[in-house]
This record gives C-alpha cells, structure tokens and sequence, in this order.
C-alpha cells in the first residue's frame, strides 16, 4: 500500500510539473506572437466636402511711378536756397528751391517804367492836341474866307453903278481866291492830323498793351526765380546743391517728384488669361475685378486694387500683354520699383472638394493621394489636380465628399494596411479640417 500511494504522489508530480511545463511554453508563445503583430499605425486624415471657392490667378508684379514729374528751371540763375529734405513728402506748389532774385526783381521795375511812360504817350495822344489845332486853323481860314466873300459881293454891285473903283473889285477877288487856297489848305491839314492822331492813339494802345506783356514776363520770371513743386508726391535727392547755377536748356533736372497715392503695378497676361479677361468684362460690365497684392515679404497688402487699363499691344517676344493698375497707397509704405505677386480672382467655382498641398503626392506626372477607406484601410487614389488656393489643392478628379486623406503619417501608411485615423488640425491648431 504504501509503494502504491508513493507511486501515485509521484505520477501526480509528474503530471503536475508537465503541465506548468506545457503552460509556460503557451505563454511564451502568446507573448512572441503579440509582439510580431505591430498595432496600427497613427495618421492624420481629413474629410473632404464640397465647398464653394473663389479661384484667383498670381502674376509677378512690378510697382512704378506712372505720373513721376522732373523738376526743372524755367529761367536762369545760382540757387541761393533749397527748402526741402531728400524723401520727404511734399505738396503741389510748395516752394524748393529760391534763385538770385535781383536781376528779375530790377526787370519788373524797368518794366513797369516803360508802362508808365507808354500810358503818358497815350493819354497824350487821346487828347488830339495836333487835331484841335488844326481844326481851329480851319475855322479861321473859313472866316477869312467868308469876309472875302462878302467884299466882292459887295463891290460888285458898286464897280456896276460906278461908285467904287474897279482896283478895289479886283483886290477883293484876289483876297477871295486867296482865302478859298487857304481854306482848302487847312482842311487838308485838318484831315492829316486826324489820320495822325489816330495813328498815334493806336501805336500808343499797342505800345501800352506790349510794355504790359512785357510786365508780365517779367513778373513771370521773378515768380519762376522760386521754384515750386508741380505735384503733391515723395521728393528725391537734389542733383544741383545750393551756389549751383540753374539754366533752362540743362539735360539734367534739378530732381524728382514721385506721387505715391495712388500707386501704379504693372503685370502681364497671356493671350489666352487676356481673352477671358475681356469676356468677364463683357458679361459683368459695371464691376470692377478686385486684385490683391503680395509683397516681398508674404505679406498681403491692406489695400485692393483696381485695374485701370492695358497697353495698345502684345509682346511680340513673350506673347503677353502688359495690365496697369492702381493700389491707394494712403500710408505711402509702397515705392516705384518694388516687386510682388498679383492676385486676381477669375473664378466662382461652386462645389469644390479640395485638399491639402502636403496630402498630395506627385511620381513621374502623376498625383495620388492615400485615402482610409472600410476597417481603415489605406487606399491609393489616382487624382487630377486644377487650381491652387492658399495652402489646397482644386481636385478636379479622383475624390468625392465625404472621403477621409491622410495628410500627416503618409510615409508610414502604405496601401492595404490598417491605419488608426485621427483629425488633422491646422499648423495654428485652431482650425480642423475634418473628422475621421
């Protein structure tokens, strides 16, 4: 009996230990085949929907001074004072440069002498003194005339009956003759000094209205002896300082004006960017296509713009066509010659589904993007991309509403495996694309 009951505590033993035997190696087992199964890999999705978007065009852009102005002198003469600073703004008709005044300030005196002198003449010449004279001659002469008259006609009758001497006749004839040469004599100088005096009145007009033209030139040239801004604008450096001599007929102007609000860009369309251009204007003739301006540093520029015109013709080398427009630049931060990118809006696109630039994939000319599709399998999809707008992509083909791309983990996500979706947020982290 005994041998027995140790036989079975020692076949129990045995049972025992190849049991703990055979569950150590069921759990070594577990444990390598847990660890050969990786979990699913963590990925940022979005999910796409349809939206309306507005799809804009970007040009490369130059600013420039369209109505830029040379300041120039009209007359001679060394500046004696310059009244302004490099760079500053200043306005239409603000005084810059003052020249040697005394030259034009002695030509005004002298000018208004002669002025005075040529009123003289003419008050002198409408007084007709030579013309009164010569009508009072006249008249005397008539006189005589009539006292000889009536002394022949009185002799006549006399000399007839005998009572008075034929001589005495004979006398008063001749003084009558006389008196008729000298009447027509005055009448004569009466009529020359009428021609003359009006003569002399209007040489005296003309000689008035010259030396007052000649006045006004003078004052002219005082008045330009200050030079003056011609338009409101930004000044730049004077080429001629202060003791330099001013001419008229000088190549080199004494500097420059530049107005600065508005301020003009300038880029350039294709033919075909030109023609649908022209065809919106055709079907939207009272609105004004708004454009925005990026600077060189990325920033967006406050204010929009407005096209104004284009040039009369095409690039025969670069087939473009060249559009100006204008940006109100109140803070004057714009200068000619900057560079930027021009935004225009050339487009309404109703029900867009766009995506990610960072989500899109390009091999050998083609663009995919990684979708999780059903039990969060990774799916390659084949897509046609049109128009960029901001940091997305237009999809024109390939994607639906309510599709989830991967935009963060692409590298790890390959087709046919298991994914753990999560939102991808922006760089901001404020804003969310989509839900997984």
């Amino acid at each position: 009996m005994k041998s027995s009951n140790a036989y079975s505590r020692l076949l129990a033993t045995l049972l025992i230990t190849a049991g703990l035997t055979l569950a150590g190696c069921n759990t070594q087992a577990s444990i390598s085949n847990a660890a050969s199964s990786p979990s699913a890999t963590e990925v940022s999705v979005i999910t796409v929907s349809a939206e309306d978007t507005p799809i804009y065009n970007e040009y490369a852009a130059q600013t420039f001074a369209r109505d830029m102005v040379e300041v120039r002198g009209r007359v001679d003469g060394y500046i004696e004072k310059r009244l302004f600073e490099t760079g500053s703004d200043v306005k239409a008709g603000q005084p810059l440069y003052i020249l040697d005044l005394r030259p034009y300030e002695a030509e005004v005196e002298k000018a208004r002498g002669d002025l005075s002198q040529s009123h003289a003449n003419q008050e002198f010449a409408a007084r007709q003194v030579a013309l009164l004279q010569a009508e009072a001659d006249l008249a005397q002469a008539q006189a005589n005339l009539l006292k000889a008259q009536q002394d022949v006609d009185r002799l006549r009758p006399l000399v007839k009956q005998e009572a008075a001497p034929l001589q005495d006749l004979d006398n008063a004839v001749a003084a009558l003759q006389a008196n008729q040469a000298n009447v027509r004599a005055r009448q004569a100088s009466v009529e020359q000094a009428r021609l003359s005096t009006k003569a002399q009145i209007e040489t005296t007009a003309g000689q008035v209205e010259s030396q007052k033209a000649s006045l006004r030139s003078a004052e002219l040239n005082l008045e330009y002896a200050t030079i003056r801004a011609p338009i409101s604008g930004r000044i730049g450096d004077s080429l001629v300082q202060a003791g330099g001599l001013v001419t008229r007929a000088s190549a080199q102007p004494l500097t420059t004006i530049v107005p600065l609000d508005v301020i003009w860009v300038r880029f350039k369309l294709s033919e075909g960017e030109y023609f649908d251009y022209e065809r919106r204007k055709e079907k939207e003739p009272n609105r004004s296509i708004p454009l925005e301006l990026i600077l060189a540093d990325g920033k967006l520029y406050p204010h929009v713009g407005r096209i104004q015109n284009t040039v009369n013709q095409v690039d025969s080398k670069t087939g473009t066509i060249e559009i100006q427009a204008t940006f109100p630049n109140p803070e004057r931060t714009l200068l000619p010659g900057q560079f930027g990118q021009l935004r225009m809006r050339v487009e309404d696109r109703k029900d867009a589904i766009l995506v990610p630039q960072r989500a899109v994939q390009e091999l050998q000319g083609l663009q995919s993007v990684l979708t999780v599709g059903p039990q969060n399998k990774v799916l390659a999809r084949t897509i046609v991309t049109g128009e960029r707008v901001g940091e997305r992509w237009v999809v024109l083909k390939g994607l639906a509403a309510g599709e989830r791309v991967i935009v963060e983990g692409i590298q790890k996500a390959m087709p046919g495996t298991v994914v753990d979706p999560k939102p991808y947020e922006a760089a901001s982290g404020s804003e969310t694309y989509g839900v997984p």
